[in-house]
């Protein structure tokens, strides 16, 4: 750094392709770079997961697995974020058909299941921050015709959701309760790492 010229902030990369995690974040104010973490998830979940991890687990080490990769090779603060669906100790991926969504939803319908949203900030290659949190949602006993009509309005965006819904869409007409972090049934747990980069100098405090 040449004397006599300022530091800025840090920049701030956010490690995901996922569109809801970067419209939490921008429209928080958080200005940032988005790249794909290049992490095969489906392997790397199979393999904790004959380790006994938890759905907890996975979600956490998903997330840091993909902010320490990506800040190996991009400067500053890198945020890697990963959810997983827990229904009774469980974990379940996005369905893959519209058939399976539509058992997925009668698996979740009257139930409630856990949402476990992890966020790792990595730096050079090392984890530096981390949060999770596991909001629990309930599901109504919606009636067989309401979900085929809610599939039938939705098609294919239903697949791009681990539970087939979007809180905010229609989505929010499955549930009669919600407890917990709305960001992170969004997927990316908000107010902590907000304060974490105000903290680091990335916002205004």
């Amino acid at each position: 750094m040449s004397e006599g010229v300022a530091e800025g902030p840090p920049t701030v990369t956010l490690a995901s392709v996922s569109a809801s995690r970067a419209a939490v974040l921008a429209g928080a104010g958080v200005a940032f770079d988005k790249v794909s973490p290049g992490v095969d998830e489906a392997a790397v979940k199979a393999g904790l997961l004959a380790e006994g991890a938890s759905p907890r687990d996975v979600a956490d080490a998903l997330a840091e697995l993909k902010a320490v990769k990506v800040s190996l090779a991009r400067p500053g603060l890198v945020i890697g974020a990963d959810q997983t669906l827990d229904l009774g100790g469980t974990l379940y991926d996005k369905a893959e058909s519209l058939d399976e969504a539509r058992e997925r939803l009668k698996a979740l319908r009257g139930r409630r299941h856990r949402l476990h949203a992890a966020v790792v900030v990595a730096e050079a290659g090392e984890p530096i921050w981390r949060t999770l949190e596991s909001p629990v949602l309930t599901m109504r006993p919606f009636s067989d015709a309401f979900l085929e009509g809610y599939l039938a309005r939705n098609g294919e965006a239903a697949l791009t959701s681990v539970g087939c819904y979007w809180l905010e869409g229609e989505g929010a007409q499955l549930f009669e309760r919600i407890d917990g972090d709305y960001f992170a049934i969004l997927g990316l747990p908000l107010l902590g790492l907000l304060d974490f980069l105000r903290r680091r100098g990335v916002l205004g405090i």
